[in-house]
C-alpha cells in the first residue's frame, strides 16, 4: 500500500488531482513490494528556487526535487528502523507549466513523467553517467507509454 501526503504550497490552479498523482506514483513504484510512504510537495518558483539553492546548491527553481529517506543503520548495517518512508518529492508548479509550454508538451504528461522520474530518483535510479541515464529514461518511457503519453525524450533526441 501507498500512503501518500500531497502537501499543496502553491497558489496555482490548474494542478493534478490527487487521484492523478496517485496513479503515476503507484506506476512507478509498483516494481517495489513494501509498503511505501511519501510526500509531494507542489510549490511556486521562489520555494523551489531557495530548496534547489539549500541542497543542490543552484540558484533557480528546478521541476522535480527528490529526498529520499535517510534511515540511520544499526550496528548491523541493517536499517535501525522498519518504516516505509520512502522520502520527499517537491515539484515547481510554475517550472512544471513553463517546461510543458516552451517543449510542446501536454501539461498533465510533463506531470506525469516528472511524478514519475522523482519516483525512480526515490528508488535509487539516476542519471549522472549514461549507463544509468539510459536505464532510468527508458523505464520512464515504458511507464508513461504504458499510460498512453508519448515519449517525453524524443524531441531531445532528434536536436542531438
Amino acid at each position: 500500500m501507498i500512503e501518500l501526503d500531497l502537501q499543496l504550497a502553491t497558489e496555482a490552479s490548474d494542478l493534478p488531482a490527487e487521484a492523478q498523482l496517485r496513479r503515476w506514483v503507484e506506476l512507478a513504484l509498483r516494481q517495489r513490494t513494501a509498503d511505501s510512504e511519501l510526500t509531494i510537495r507542489l510549490v511556486d518558483a521562489e520555494e523551489g528556487q531557495e530548496l534547489n539553492r539549500t541542497y543542490r546548491h543552484k540558484d533557480y527553481a528546478t521541476n522535480v526535487l527528490s529526498f529520499p529517506a535517510e534511515v540511520p543503520d544499526g550496528p548491523d548495517g541493517e536499517p535501525l528502523l522498519d518504516i516505509p518512508l520512502l522520502g520527499d518529492l517537491v515539484i515547481c508548479v510554475p517550472v512544471v507549466e513553463h517546461e510543458a509550454r516552451e517543449q510542446n508538451k501536454a501539461l498533465e504528461a510533463h506531470w506525469a513523467h516528472l511524478v514519475i522520474h522523482g519516483c525512480l530518483h526515490l528508488l535509487g535510479y539516476d542519471h549522472i553517467d549514461d549507463e544509468e541515464a539510459e536505464e532510468m529514461e527508458g523505464l520512464e518511457r515504458q511507464l508513461l507509454a504504458e499510460l498512453g503519453y508519448p515519449d517525453p525524450y524524443r524531441d531531445d533526441e532528434e536536436t542531438e
